[in-house]
């Protein structure tokens, strides 16, 4: 997952205003990591970065705003897939060079880390972290070349696996996305500023026109000259992630000009036509299956109707629950509606099932508050394979669908009825094919090779 933006503003602006743009651009793409944030930001004579462990709006005061200062800034919301949750992994993280500072911030995964870290070890290059995003910053500074854009186009074609990135020194932007374009990032405008981000949301809530994407394989610089394409290591197909529109991306983005919501809709509406139910009411698992929901009733011609409360502000404490606490699990999480599931035959649209370990606690709660027959909905294939290209789900052993089949799992989370979307109605659903998609979560269809056996904890020292 993470969150990643970058923005270069005209020279005669605010000096606080790229900062301050940047810190709301990573309020929206929160819902993308919530373990730690930082921002790195340059006047055009060095970088100052702020970054700690916890969420946007905890992380930064407004006195770190203005040390901040400068013209241009990257920043960075951390859901980390590799390295532990630590201070020292927090991003943007910079590295020294002979010719400058450089700031480098991350989202997806470097398949290839533990190679190129061993040769650069060998080099003499020492590493602080255990983040697979120290390699690739390290790799670009070790690189031959007078300028950072020769350091960057030589460095970028040893990377396997999937990244979006966003770099900074004193006197441009740099936004990167990975040959197969499997993690989002997009170009937009406010005046006279350029603006990177992982996805429209971030641009709508700064005022900022969407632009483009960035194209897969593309290498943009952005300066004084505007935003201006350096390199093209695209590949010969696409496979931007489908659990981008299925679950990791905000309901409010555009992912390839498409609408998350309108996409999650289909899905539900597909479902709806694949796995029809007798029932009173169609409710969501909030909040990424609403959209789904809402086509699931529309296409069955079942009302919807909110049957969970989410509890927004639960994930946003730092004091952690007791331990007879954390033994109700979902309870903390979601308040149920017994007004609306007394003696009802609920259909319950859900995102996917990764461990079954909050399905069957979801149909006890609604069971627990007067449903009188629980029937599952899962707007996704069964999850059956890890991901290595940036999505922290779970090892393969850890995946209910890897060892169960469909009827299984509806025994172990206790509903009457259980249906997935087929792989095809997904795909469908987000106007593309599968040319155009990773769905190897889905079908082990690994896009470049991996390593099996690789662990979040592989770089850890």
């Amino acid at each position: 997952m993470c969150g990643i933006s970058g923005i270069w503003s005209p020279a005669d602006a605010d000096p606080t205003e790229a900062t301050r743009l940047m810190f709301f651009a990573l309020y929206a793409l929160q819902h993308r990591g919530q373990e730690s944030a930082g921002i790195a930001a340059t006047d055009g004579r060095d970088l100052r970065v702020v970054r700690r462990m916890g969420l946007v709006g905890q992380v930064f005061s407004e006195p770190d705003l203005a040390v901040l200062g400068g013209r241009a800034a990257i920043g960075h919301t951390r859901y980390s897939t590799t390295g532990s949750s630590r201070i020292q992994n927090a991003q943007p993280m910079v590295v020294n060079a002979d010719i400058g500072e450089l700031a480098i911030a991350h989202n997806g995964n470097c398949i290839n880390a533990r190679d190129l870290r061993d040769e650069l070890a060998a080099q003499g290059v020492r590493f602080a972290t255990s983040s697979d995003t120290e390699v690739v910053a390290q790799m670009i500074a070790a690189e031959d070349g007078a300028t950072w854009d020769e350091r960057i186009v030589r460095a970028l074609p040893k990377l396997r696996g999937a990244w979006s990135l966003v770099m900074l020194t004193p006197t441009a932007v740099y936004a990167v996305r990975d040959p197969l374009g499997v993690r989002p990032l997009c170009l937009g405008r406010k005046g006279d500023a350029w603006l990177v981000a992982s996805e429209t949301c971030a641009l709508d809530t700064i005022g900022a026109a969407f632009v483009r994407d960035v194209a897969p394989g593309e290498v943009l610089r952005i300066d004084d000259r505007g935003a201006t394409g350096i390199a093209d290591f695209a590949a010969d197909r696409r496979g931007l992630c489908v659990f981008e529109h299925v679950y990791l991306a905000s309901a409010s983005s555009d992912l390839g000009g498409v609408s998350v919501y309108a996409t999650r809709e289909r899905m539900g509406e597909t479902l709806a036509e694949e796995h029809p139910a007798a029932a009173d009411v169609v409710i969501p698992v909030p909040d990424s299956a609403i959209p789904a929901a809402v086509g699931y009733a529309r296409r069955s011609g079942i009302p919807f109707r909110e049957g969970l409360i989410k509890n927004r502000y639960i994930g946003r404490t730092f004091i952690q629950p007791s331990p007879e606490l954390r033994k109700q699990g979902v309870a903390l999480k979601y308040n149920a509606l017994r007004d609306v599931l007394q003696d009802k035959r609920v259909v319950v649209v859900d995102d996917s099932i990764v461990r079954g370990s909050t399905s069957a606690p979801i149909v006890d709660l609604l069971r627990g508050h007067g449903a009188r027959e629980v029937h599952l909905r899962i707007c996704s294939p069964p999850i059956r394979h890890q991901c290595f290209f940036g999505v922290d789900m779970a090892r393969r052993d850890e995946l209910i669908a890897s060892h169960l089949d469909v009827e299984a799992i509806r025994r172990h989370v206790g509903a009457d009825s259980l249906g997935y979307l087929s792989l095809d109605g997904m795909v469908r659903a987000t106007g593309g094919t599968t040319g155009e998609l990773c769905t190897a979560c889905f079908t082990g269809d690994y896009l470049v090779p991996v390593q099996l056996e690789l662990a979040k904890e592989a770089l850890e020292t």
